[in-house]
């Protein structure tokens, strides 16, 4: 159902994205960790009591005076939120929109492979990447957290909230890739693809601030990862249901609208 020959050439042309964004991560988790100790923890309690509702809308509560804890506030607040879903925004848009708008579309039609096997191995190189970020911080944490701070890392939880992060992205790259196949160019693709992750990020940030505000964590997908209620024992089954059910019911019409209609070769 894959074509290995796309697939490998896909994943060599989007290197250089790749790359970039594990550079801006790597940046991030090596000073979060950096900046760990029980002390500074404190402190930055502190600044949250201060301005509540700023950090609170930026994802950052309290650490609870744990590495993890630490890094649950200061990487899986924002910053492993933010970065993927550019990635994916930036990758989505080009795998399909990207080709129909350059009139590329038409040479990967003209191999012996049909547009199923097309979508679904540009779905697989979206899959495959974000998976290879993910992995990638996940790992950087770990090895970061053994130089800096030895013993005081707990892995599995650290393990447990990536796996979690990773079928959140894999639902928010399915609302670029589905916009990136019902699009004929990249324009509309883009405003689709990045519009609405982009719109469900700032709905979490205000409904973070509490209040009034609460509510309106029923209308983004970004409530069904909480980095620190992983780490209190919270089951995440049913988020990660959630997240897998709403990323097949995307990919799947993603590629069935695109298998159908009319592309302007």
């Amino acid at each position: 159902m894959f074509s290995l020959t796309l697939f490998k050439r896909e994943m060599k042309s989007n290197n250089k994205l790749l790359i970039i964004f594990i550079y801006i991560l790597t940046l991030y988790t090596v000073m979060i960790v950096y900046m760990f100790n029980p002390d500074s923890s404190k402190s930055f309690d502190a600044i949250i009591k201060l301005m509540p509702g700023l950090m609170k809308a930026a994802g950052f509560v309290s650490g609870g005076g744990t590495l993890i804890g630490s890094i649950a506030t200061g990487l899986y607040g924002m910053i492993v939120l933010m970065f993927p879903m550019a990635f994916s925004i930036i990758l989505g848009n080009k795998l399909v929109a990207g080709y129909v708008d350059r009139g590329s579309m038409a040479c990967l039609l003209a191999t012996p492979n049909k547009r199923v096997k097309i979508a679904l191995t540009q779905a697989l190189c979206l899959w495959v990447s974000i998976g290879i970020l993910i992995i990638y911080v996940t790992v950087a944490i770990i090895i970061a957290s053994a130089i800096m701070h030895p013993g005081l890392l707990d892995i599995g939880k650290l393990i447990l909230i990536n796996v979690v992060v990773y079928f959140l992205h894999i639902a928010i790259s399915g609302i670029c890739f589905f916009a990136s196949c019902i699009s004929n160019d990249t324009k509309r693709s883009f405003t689709i693809g990045a519009g609405i992750p982009v719109a469900f990020f700032l709905i979490q940030m205000l409904s973070n601030m509490g209040g009034n505000l609460k509510n309106l964590k029923y209308f983004t997908i970004f409530t069904l990862f909480n980095a620190n209620d992983i780490i209190a024992g919270k089951n995440v089954v049913f988020p990660i249901l959630i997240l897998v059910a709403v990323a097949i019911v995307l990919y799947g019409l993603a590629i069935l609208i695109f298998s159908r209609r009319d592309l302007p070769l």
